[in-house]
């Protein structure tokens, strides 16, 4: 926000410079950004009138004027601007003047001697860019010093303002911050009652109370067209960062920036029937100055009349019912609206505004009547008119409240660290305008109505640090009495779990709790459902049973995102009905893989994840505390999975989870291009395990033996592993599958199965004939269970 210095002054002028304003106002939290003057620096530049202006007789775009420079001067000045015109008020800088560092001094211009220069804005640092001279009011005394006619001894602040001080968008809230630094008082002008000379009214119905509680406006008939907005406010908000339009307009913008408070102004004669304040229906829209149209949404606040939207509420206004050069008759309208629907429609309706900007950060709601008095004031004196009465809609019920708020003394010294004196709070808390009442354990506070950020204790200390000064808080060194967590050994964290992932290649998410309860009900028939009885969306109406829907959808919106290579993990928990009152929490550990099975690169070859890619990483997960050799892959068929490739996990005989593929069926239906697959485990199964028990070296030697067994196509090998691990008995120490064989030499429906299987004990040298003893009892084992034959 830019502010003139002058203007900030007259409401509250305290006895320091600029630069000690700025750094006041900084080291309360508004962060005053730059502190530039108003105008270049320059000297001898008076107000003049062009007395006559004839064009030069050898340049057609060159003009000689006779310049009028006050104490009976008369110029002769030639320019080149083409709105230079006789009777016309202008800036002229004097021979001996000095303008961007160079001294005027008379000059030729094609055989003509130029005494003088007239100015532009943008020479005179007035305005970035400017189309010809400078033109000033028909009432500018003549010959007087450009500098006191302006006031541009002044400065421009341009202040930083956090989202939480709206109050601050103002002269009267920044004049509030500078009274309250320097123990002074502001001086508030009151606008006087305007009273109606017309019984005239504008009937208002407000259909939404909640978005707009309070809704102000009045009738101004007969305004003068032909008036032009005074200097003093066109320079004023060009301070302020503001270009000058209208003066209806003006004047709008002026008394914003003064109060705080956000008006707008229709064409009374534009307007037909009663006002609406409602939200848009469908298929509405609304043209703007621009002549751009924006679709309105169901959510976006509007005024409108009989004819449809007019306005966009506390935004922006619309083009058919706009101010124009032609207004006679206007409707000023200022209201109260709510903050949150104000941020929904700007962002909906990509509009960003001043208007809504302040509206967003919260409005005082008692200043729309001030403010409407105020610019009725403004308007009256500069085009005169009949005002007629106000009207006024307002709902008690939704205007926002400021309830006390307790402020205890043990809670300001154990967040700030230093003892305050209560009388110095209670000087900090009336300067901020707030009513403060003692009581035993400190005060109760009820803070202003501009104050709409303040709402809990911990705001009201805010405020104390900051007003007391943060530089005078002292630093002191950080106390800690930490103690150390003990953590069983036979428990790793979750962290633990997590960063394997990572390491693997796996990205860690967080999905909704909620899922489509018909979506799961078909992904999992056996489990009864959690359903909410409010739910956030039509499609969260339950809890989830299982981690794993929510990774697909994952999976799905990277896809669709041309994302193929996705490995994504989640902890998180899941939640079984038991009976009509309760549920069953779990904790799950879930992932999921799809896409190539490496990073593409030269060294290696493409191939897609497969099945043996995701047990090795939950194998990984397992092998964190237990060992991976005592898990068991079983064979299932599961809804929602593929029957071939998908296994419960069982460690020492209990069901810790499961890894399988997607079933075809929901692949199509999720639209997917290549198969995931996806692992799920219980989080308390895995964490309650026996941990791995230190097993010491054999100082022994191994036995390695190998066999080839033919077996049944359909026979799964991990069950034929396990067989032999049953069989071998205590001296079999580890057993590999290190070839599958189909094809020639091997019976059509059969497969071979090679294992490597090592023995070794602890205490001993193992002899040949026992260990053919055990190869013998395996081979004659398996033969009898699944009629396996050894190959040849």
């Amino acid at each position: 926000m830019k502010l003139s210095e002058r203007w900030l002054r007259e409401w509250v002028n305290v006895p320091v410079s600029a630069e000690q304003l700025a750094e006041q106002l900084t080291l309360r939290g508004l962060e005053v950004s730059s502190v530039l003057p108003v105008a270049l620096s320059f000297r001898g530049v008076v107000v003049g009138e062009v007395m006559s202006a004839t064009s030069h007789p050898d340049a057609h775009r060159l003009t000689i004027c006779r310049v009028s420079a006050g104490h009976s001067t008369v110029l002769e000045i030639v320019c080149g601007a083409s709105n230079v015109r006789s009777g016309l008020k202008v800036a002229v800088i004097l021979v001996g003047g000095e303008l961007a560092g160079k001294t005027i001094q008379p000059a030729q211009l094609r055989g003509i001697t130029s005494h003088g220069m007239i100015c532009s804005a943008q020479e005179l640092g007035l305005a970035e860019k400017s189309v010809g001279i400078l033109e000033l009011p028909p009432d500018a005394p003549v010959g007087m010093d450009l500098h006191d006619y302006l006031q541009l001894d002044d400065y421009s602040f341009d202040i930083e303002l956090t989202p939480n001080r709206g109050d601050c968008l103002s002269i009267v809230g920044l004049a509030r911050e500078v009274a309250a630094a320097n123990g002074t008082k502001v001086c508030v002008p009151s606008p006087s009652p305007q009273f109606a000379t017309l019984s005239e009214q504008v009937p208002v119905v407000v259909m939404v109370p909640e978005a707009c509680p309070r809704y102000l406006g009045r009738i101004i008939r007969h305004v003068n067209g032909q008036a032009s907005t005074p200097i003093e406010i066109r320079e004023r908000l060009r301070r302020s960062g503001f270009n000058t339009h209208h003066p209806v307009v003006d004047i709008v913008n002026y008394v914003m920036l003064e109060l705080g408070q956000p008006l707008h102004a229709f064409d009374l004669e534009r307007l037909q029937g009663e006002l609406q304040v409602r939200y848009a229906r469908s298929g509405e829209s609304l043209m703007l100055l621009d002549d751009s149209t924006v679709v309105l949404t169901e959510k976006t606040l509007i005024i409108a009349d009989t004819q449809g939207p007019q306005a966009i509420a506390g935004i922006l206004g619309g083009k058919d019912s706009a101010i124009s050069p032609t207004t006679q008759h206007v409707f000023l309208e200022s209201a109260f609206f709510s903050p949150g629907g104000i941020t929904l429609s700007s962002r909906d309706d990509g509009l960003q505004t001043e208007s809504a900007y302040r509206f967003a950060r919260g409005v005082d709601y008692q200043l729309p009547e001030i403010a409407l008095e105020r610019a009725t004031e403004l308007l009256l004196t500069v085009m005169g008119g009949e005002a007629g009465p106000i009207t006024a809609v307002t709902s008690v019920a939704d205007l926002p409240i400021h309830p006390p708020i307790i402020l205890r003394h043990q809670r300001i010294q154990r967040l700030l660290g230093i003892v305050l004196d209560g009388a110095e709070v209670e000087v900090i808390l009336h300067s901020l305008g707030m009513v403060v009442q003692k009581q035993s354990v400190g005060w109760s506070v009820t803070p202003p109505s501009f104050r709409s950020d303040i709402v809990l204790e911990v705001d009201l200390i805010e405020e104390l640090a900051r007003c007391y000064g943060y530089g005078r808080i002292p630093t002191r060194r950080l106390n800690s009495s930490y103690a150390m967590i003990a953590e069983p050994e036979a428990e790793l964290p979750i962290t633990r779990f997590k960063q394997l992932l990572v390491n693997r290649g796996y990205h860690e998410v967080v999905t909704y709790s909620f899922v489509d309860e018909a979506l799961q009900h078909e992904l999992d028939p056996t489990v009864e459902s959690m359903v909410l009885k409010n739910p956030i969306a039509s499609h969260m109406t339950a809890m989830r049973t299982h981690l794993w829907p929510g990774l697909l959808q994952a999976v799905q919106y990277n896809q669709h995102r041309q994302v193929q290579r996705v490995r994504l993990f989640e902890v998180g928990l899941c939640f079984v009905k038991q009976g009509n009152d309760s549920c069953q929490q779990t904790a799950k550990i879930g992932g999921i893989a799809v896409g190539d099975a490496h990073p593409r690169q030269w060294g290696e070859g493409v191939r897609l994840v497969d099945f043996y890619d995701v047990k090795g990483d939950v194998m990984a997960l397992i092998g964190l505390m237990h060992s991976a050799e005592e898990v068991r892959w079983v064979p299932t068929v599961q809804p929602g999975f593929h029957p071939g490739w998908t296994a419960e996990i069982y460690y020492k005989n209990q069901n810790i989870g499961i890894v399988g593929a997607l079933h075809p069926h929901w692949m199509q239906r999720w639209n997917l291009l290549q198969t995931p697959f996806i692992f799920e485990l219980r989080w308390d199964a895995i964490r309650t395990l026996a941990p791995l028990q230190y097993q010491p070296i054999s100082k022994y030697p191994s036995i390695q033996r190998d066999i080839a067994v033919v077996v049944d196509h359909a026979m799964p090998v991990e069950v034929i592993r396990q067989k032999v691990v049953d069989f071998a008995g205590p001296l079999l120490n580890k057993v590999q599958i290190f070839d599958i064989y189909v094809g020639e030499g091997i019976e059509l429906g059969k497969k071979s199965v090679a294992l490597g299987l090592t023995f070794q004990d602890p205490s001993r040298t193992l002899m040949d004939d026992e260990i053919n003893s055990v190869i013998d009892r395996v081979v004659a084992s398996l033969a009898r269970e699944f009629n396996a034959k050894l190959r040849a």
